[in-house]
């Protein structure tokens, strides 16, 4: 911020405007990457499905914001310097080092651009994926899963001897002694036993 400054004026032709939009749009940018960072980390622990949504859906309307944002800063910044004359370069005592400093803080500005719409772009996806199930809660999956008495189908229950009666004798499947074990219980009164798939 400092650096597109010498004695309290903008290097880029005196405008203040320039310089404080940029430093704006940087800081902005920032603070607001290292909160959903954060809010990333935390996504899968989030129990309600609106909060996952709404987290989501800020991340892309701030995305596609910013993308718009570093575009005006760049054209701003960019047409600023370009038009700052040598003379009030000279009498401002500007060195070269500090122009550098603008020239590498409209860089960015430029590279920002895609950057922040390729994130608008990827949480658009996440949010899609979202309306399909994935802002769905633990709890919600395992009603869905478990029926409820809702009448629907039974996860399994496809499949012989999962969670349904097999060869009609009536038994259950019985839990094994340890998860992953070597031995496990019958699967009906008529003693056959469960072998696990080989993966």
């Amino acid at each position: 911020s400092a650096g597109g400054y010498v004695e309290d004026t903008c290097i880029m032709n005196g405008d203040h405007g320039a310089c404080g939009f940029g430093i704006f749009v940087g800081a902005m940018a920032f603070v607001a990457c290292i909160v959903f960072l954060i809010l990333d980390a935390v996504f899968a622990q989030f129990s309600s499905a609106e909060h996952r949504k709404y987290t989501v859906l800020s991340d892309i309307v701030f995305s596609a914001i910013w993308s718009f944002f570093y575009f005006v800063a760049f054209c701003y910044m960019t047409n600023k310097l370009s038009n700052t004359p040598q003379v009030f370069i000279d009498l401002k005592l500007i060195q070269p080092w500090q122009v550098s400093n603008v020239r590498a803080s409209i860089a960015f500005s430029f590279f920002s651009i895609g950057t922040f719409a390729a994130l608008a772009y990827f949480a658009v996806q996440k949010y899609r994926q979202g309306v399909q199930g994935a802002f769905d809660t633990t709890d919600q999956i395992e009603s869905q899963v478990g029926g409820g008495g809702s009448g629907g189908p039974h996860l399994g229950t496809d499949y012989p001897g999962f969670g349904s009666d097999t060869a009609g004798q009536g038994g259950g499947y019985q839990k094994s002694s340890g998860y992953g074990g070597g031995e496990t219980g019958d699967l009906s009164s008529g003693g056959g036993q469960y072998q696990q798939p080989a993966y």
